[in-house]
């Protein structure tokens, strides 16, 4: 079974999601045999990647930073998302961090990086603003030898 991971950011610019999208499809949809996914399943490219590959057919294992992870969704529409997405995950990984710090999604990160034959980074090219964000976890598994997939649409810019 393939293992793919995700990382990328939580704010998708309006220009670029259509590209990302598409570029997700393309990918998770060219992958021949059983396929699991993991994902933290946070708001923009985590749940993104995550919808496409259930609609793939893949396995979702949902990897969860903390014990109070859901308080960090400030929107109801991205919070029921994320409960979808748990709902439908076969494997759930949690780390063992009681609340969301930077530390644990660092963590998140890393255990994705660790345990994917291949991390896709829906990833600007810009440094992370904030510890375990995208860009620490690509150079962590690039570090470890990890094959990664950097989907972003050319020119675009996040606010």
């Amino acid at each position: 079974m393939k293992r793919i991971g995700v990382t990328g950011h939580r704010s998708i610019p309006p220009d670029a999601i259509a590209h990302v999208r598409e570029a997700l499809r393309t990918l998770l949809g060219g992958l021949q045999g059983p396929l699991e996914v993991l994902s933290s399943l946070a708001a923009g490219a985590d749940q993104l990647f995550a919808c496409i590959a259930l609609e793939c057919g893949a396995e979702l294992t949902a990897v969860i930073p903390s014990g109070d992870y859901e308080l960090g969704f400030c929107d109801p529409v991205e919070l029921a998302g994320y409960h979808r997405l748990r709902g439908r995950a076969t494997q759930e990984v949690r780390m063992d961090f009681p609340h969301s710090t930077d530390e644990a999604y660092y963590a998140a990160g890393a255990y994705i990086a660790d345990n994917c034959d291949r991390l896709v980074a829906v990833w600007d090219g810009l440094p992370a603003r904030g510890l375990g964000g995208t860009g620490d976890i690509v150079s962590y598994a690039l570090e470890a030898g990890k094959p990664v997939t950097v989907i972003w649409r050319e020119g675009v810019k996040r606010d």
